[in-house]
């Protein structure tokens, strides 16, 4: 039976709270098993699991996002290097899609953005009279990765 490790020794390594691990227990997230006094036991592989929920969130990936990919890696065995690999190869796509969208807002965030308020100079000239709102509702040079 591999080494395990207890929910503050958890909590403490990955600064997530018990609280917060207990939730993600309940969410199917990371799983424990029992001591036989009925305390949570953790795989020391959970650290790295929870490390992912803790750094996937930090970005604004949803909890079912992140349960999604987490139900890909294996539950009867540690995740090997391959799976990792494998859970990584399968978000690059959306991860480098909100990379994008992040580099769009801080380039454009003090110029028009496109989001039709005009209170801009800059504005009047590369979105006059809102003529962009035709593409849709919100900010789309920065939602549709155009530059202007």
């Amino acid at each position: 039976m591999p080494a395990t490790i207890t929910i503050g020794a958890l909590a403490e390594r990955t600064g997530v709270s018990p609280s917060a691990l207990r939730f993600y227990e309940s969410e199917g997230l990371i799983h424990a098993t029992r001591s036989e006094g009925g305390q949570r036991r953790y795989t020391r592989d959970t650290i790295r699991r929870v490390s992912f929920i803790r750094v996937a969130q930090q970005v604004g990936l949803r909890l079912e996002e992140i349960n999604t990919a987490l139900a890909s890696l294996p539950d009867a065995r540690t995740p090997t290097e391959r799976d990792w690999h494998r859970l990584s190869a399968s978000w690059r796509p959306r991860l480098d899609e909100q990379i994008a969208m992040l580099e769009r807002l801080r380039d454009r965030l003090d110029a028009c953005i496109g989001c039709g308020c005009l209170s801009l100079k800059v504005c009047h000239i590369v979105n006059p009279h809102d003529v962009v709102s035709e593409r849709g509702p919100g900010p789309r040079y920065v939602l549709d990765g155009d530059r202007l």
